[in-house]
């Protein structure tokens, strides 16, 4: 509930964002559809949400599907046939389409009666037909800044779909703290904050208010394990075999067992 609507309310990734603001304004004074789009980078990242916001700004319909709910139904057809002129086609995990089905998305691209809009976790050049690539423009999305996801943070508690209907006392030490911990992962920051407010300190004020405080005991249990992104058969892979050794080549001890 918390997803930005509008280009300017999503935080960070500011040249991406940049870049998406002068390709929308393009599309409105052609009064055509848009370039069409691959966005590429970890899970949590804000993948999804940027296309959903690139749809807003266009005034178009989004409809939306993923690899994984096509290898379950294999309804390919039945999403093409339904696609109106104009509408935005969003595809989570475009990777796990093989390569016979990215090829029925070209007929609808290189129309341009859509705006196709696919999300991948992978090296697009490796996983994604290279029709379909050379059709779309790649944004890579870097792991968000500290400041950054302190910022997302500090909006979850104050914004009325969030906890903005409750008063949250909680240090910007810890704030900062979870921002490390999520690894630039604004999705895993967020539910970091959930669980966080869920197992602090309820105290109900004169006015009816919840008063919810967070205490060190509770960001400690919260927040003593943290996991790595790592897929063996993909590129965290070779990414933290690439610390590791980068880790050795400088000596630094305390590193190279981190990363190993």
């Amino acid at each position: 509930s918390l997803r930005p609507k509008r280009l300017g309310d999503y935080l960070g990734q500011t040249k991406i964002k940049e870049s998406l603001a002068i390709l929308i304004q393009a599309a409105q004074e052609r009064g055509d559809v848009a370039d069409h789009i691959l966005f590429s980078g970890p899970p949590g990242l804000g993948k999804t949400t940027l296309a959903t916001v690139v749809a807003n700004e266009l005034g178009a319909n989004i409809k939306t599907t993923s690899g994984p709910a096509i290898e379950r139904t294999g309804d390919l057809a039945a999403i093409l046939t339904n696609l109106e002129e104009g509408d935005v086609l969003f595809i989570d995990e475009i990777h796990r389409f093989n390569k016979a089905q990215q090829d029925a998305f070209l007929p609808f691209v290189e129309k341009g009666s859509i705006i196709l809009i696919g999300a991948t976790t992978e090296n697009p050049s490796f996983e994604v037909n290279g029709a379909l690539l050379s059709r779309c423009k790649v944004f890579v999305l870097k792991a968000l800044q500290k400041e950054e996801v302190v910022g997302l943070l500090k909006r979850a508690i104050r914004d009325p779909r969030g906890y903005g209907d409750k008063d949250i006392v909680i240090t910007d030490e810890m704030l900062g703290a979870v921002a490390v911990f999520s690894g630039g992962d604004a999705r895993s920051a967020l539910s970091t904050l959930e669980m966080l407010i869920l197992n602090g300190d309820y105290y109900t004020e004169a006015d009816g208010r919840q008063r919810i405080t967070v205490t060190q005991d509770t960001f400690e249990q919260c927040t003593s394990k943290k996991m790595l992104l790592y897929d063996k058969d993909g590129e965290e892979h070779y990414n933290l075999i690439s610390a590791l050794h980068k880790s050795m080549r400088n000596s630094d001890a305390d590193a190279a067992v981190y990363w190993l």
